[in-house]
Order: structure tokens, then C-alpha cells, then sequence
């Protein structure tokens, strides 16, 4: 008893320093980290409390080397900690929710590889990118994704009237919809993203001005800034899925019928078949603009392609139009243009939507040679 007491006096002058409530040089933190699980190693085995603490203090373990750049050493202990948090966490809805924040966390680390620096998802659009995930960072993020999955299903298990659980089942609906983005399922992505959107707005009315409702607003600005993006990458048959669901919220109604009408999706098509009246849809295109980004290109003798300057590398804020429509006009611009390469040139032109990126992201492209055109709009 005097052991397991000394050993959770430990954990709780680590807890201190963690939490910045005591201050500890690196070196010195570090040493102590080690030292308090070695002592938690022992009793692990046999005493929930302490099996779920080692698995809390590896996770510490690990984040504190992701810190550090050491990817493959963080993952190495938060899989280790996690067996000791699985083992606890049938004994206490604390240990569970320790357990279930593990999972995310090796999910964050796992699928780190597939978000670039701004953490958005590199390969948003699946499979048929160009500069797609490697096999091995696909397995990784489909295995974040399950661990996410199984977060949510521990948070889900406990008891819902805790606003503390709801915090963290909808924080956790958040990540994997995150998880879900980086793998290209986009219009899944969305539907977790929408329904952690209602758990945080449902939290937010319980009990505003609280400090909950202030990191539930932060996490609603979050989302919202996430549903805007996924948008971009959904065709018109997951928008309409979205809103056959009850998934697409009004708000972004709006730039659910710019994304529609980009794709090529008359104006009549996206009334019926979005559930909205024809000048509701007019109005909203009429008032919603895009951005479309465009790059044209011209192959050298060398084979290589030419990025073209201004205008032919640019973009500019339009309504109501068509990706294919944009793209047409600059095809025809740049053929009537001095910087036309003659006819015995290949050139390639792209179109996307917000931001430049991958060629597979593009919403028109076209190659156009001496036989004329060799490649189709996307």
C-alpha cells in the first residue's frame, strides 16, 4: 500500500508539472517522466488506477517525442500505453475517456503523413490524385481512421447526460471526420463534420458563457471553416446525398449550388434536385461568387511543360459560371493571344476551384496538340 502510494504521489508531482502548475528544467521532467513509469510498471498488472495511469503517462511519453520529431518513437509508446488505458478502462468512465483521448491521439500521429502544414489533407480527393498517399501512408491513415471510430464508439458508451462526454463524443466526431478528409471520402467526412456541428451547438445552448461553451464555439468556427473546404471536393450526387440525409446544413446551401453549377449542373437540375425553387437557386448563384484559378502550360522541345505568366497563370472571382465555361474563354483567349505557341505546340490548360493543386483536383482540364484536342474537361 505504501509502494502504490508513493508511486501515485509521483503521478501527481508529474500531473503538476505537465499542467505548468510547478516548473521543471526538460532534462530534470523528462527523467522524472521515466521514473514514474518504471514505478507504475509494477502494481500495472494487477490495480486499474495504475494501469490506467501508465497508459495516460506513455501517452505523455509519446506526445513529448512527437514533439521532438520522433514520429516512429511517439507511436512506439502511445501503442504501448494504450494496452494498459484498454485494460483500465472498463473500471471507470475517467479511465475510458483517458483511453479513448489515446486513440485519438495515435490517429493524429499515424496520419500525420497524409495533411500538409496548414494540417488540411494533402490528397483530398482520393485515389485518383496524381501525388497520391504511398501504400504505407494509406494503411496508416485507414488504421487512424478505425482507432477514431473506436474513440467515438467509447465516448458514445458513456453516459450522455455528462456534458463531459458529450464534449468528447463530439470532439471526437470531429477528428474522424478529419481522419476521413485525408483519406478522400469527402462526403463522409462532411456528414460526421455536420453531425459534431449539432453536438456543439447543442452544448453551446445548454450552458452559455461558460468556459464549455467558449471552447464549443472555437470548435464550431473550426468545423465550420472545414465544411466550407470539403465542399469543394464533393460532386453534385454527394451534395444531393447530403441533403437527402438532412447533412447539408442551410448555410452552406449557397456554396453547395456554386459547387453544383461548377461541375456543369444546370440551374434547373440543381432545383429539383436540392429541393429548392428556381430563384432561390438563381439568387444564390447570382450572389455567391467563385474563385477559379487557372494554369496554362506550353511542352517544350525538351518535353518539359512551360508554366505560362500572366494572364495565363492567375485567377479571378466569378458568378454563375461553369468551371467549363471559364476554361473555354481562356482557351480561346490564349489561342487568338501572342503568346499562342502555333498549332504544331502541345499545351495544356487547368482550371480550379479557390486554390491551385493537385491536376486531379482541377474542375476543367484539356491537352491540345497538332491533332487537336487529346484529352477531354474533367
Amino acid at each position: 500500500m505504501a509502494q502504490r502510494e508513493a508511486v501515485l504521489r509521483l503521478d501527481e508531482q508529474w500531473a503538476r508539472i505537465r499542467s505548468g502548475a510547478a516548473h521543471a528544467e526538460p532534462a530534470e521532467a523528462d527523467a522524472l517522466l521515466a521514473k514514474l513509469i518504471g514505478a507504475l510498471r509494477g502494481p500495472a498488472g494487477t490495480d486499474a488506477e495504475c494501469a490506467a495511469r501508465l497508459g495516460l503517462r506513455l501517452g505523455d511519453l509519446a506526445a513529448r517525442r512527437f514533439a521532438d520529431g520522433d514520429r516512429a518513437g511517439a507511436l512506439a509508446a502511445i501503442e504501448e500505453g494504450l494496452r494498459f488505458s484498454q485494460q483500465a478502462a472498463g473500471h471507470a468512465a475517467e479511465y475510458a475517456r483517458w483511453y479513448a483521448r489515446g486513440l485519438i491521439n495515435q490517429g493524429v500521429w499515424l496520419s500525420w503523413p497524409l495533411s500538409d502544414g496548414a494540417r488540411l489533407p494533402k490528397h483530398p480527393v482520393g485515389p485518383g490524385s496524381e501525388s497520391g498517399p504511398s501504400p504505407m501512408e494509406q494503411a496508416a491513415g485507414e488504421r487512424a481512421r478505425d482507432l477514431t471510430v473506436g474513440a467515438v464508439e467509447v465516448w458514445a458508451a458513456l453516459d450522455q447526460e455528462d456534458p463531459v462526454n458529450q464534449r468528447g463524443l463530439a470532439q471526437a466526431k470531429v477528428f474522424l471526420g478529419d481522419r476521413l478528409a485525408e483519406l478522400g471520402l469527402a462526403e463522409e467526412s462532411v456528414a460526421w463534420a455536420v453531425d459534431a456541428e449539432g453536438s456543439f451547438r447543442r452544448l453551446l445552448l445548454a450552458d452559455p458563457g461558460s468556459e464549455e461553451s467558449q471552447e464549443a464555439e472555437e470548435a464550431l468556427d473550426h468545423i465550420g471553416r472545414q465544411l466550407e473546404l470539403r465542399l469543394r471536393y464533393l460532386s453534385f450526387a454527394s451534395l444531393i446525398g447530403l441533403r437527402t440525409r438532412g447533412l447539408l446544413p442551410e448555410r452552406l446551401l449557397p456554396q453547395a449550388v456554386v459547387a453544383a453549377r461548377i461541375e456543369g449542373t444546370s440551374e434547373e437540375e440543381i432545383a429539383a434536385r436540392l429541393g429548392l425553387e428556381a430563384d432561390q437557386v438563381r439568387t444564390m448563384l447570382e450572389v455567391t461568387p467563385w474563385i477559379a484559378v487557372w494554369r496554362v502550360e506550353v511542352r517544350g522541345a525538351d518535353g518539359l511543360w512551360n508554366v505560362q505568366s500572366h494572364p495565363w497563370h492567375s485567377g479571378a472571382e466569378v458568378r454563375n459560371r461553369t468551371a467549363e465555361d471559364v476554361g473555354s474563354e481562356l482557351v480561346h483567349g490564349f489561342a487568338a493571344s501572342a503568346d499562342y505557341p502555333g498549332e504544331s505546340a502541345h499545351w495544356r490548360i487547368r482550371v480550379w476551384w479557390h486554390t491551385e493543386g493537385d491536376p486531379a483536383e482541377a474542375r476543367f482540364r484539356l491537352v491540345i496538340g497538332p491533332d487537336g484536342v487529346t484529352a477531354t474537361p474533367s
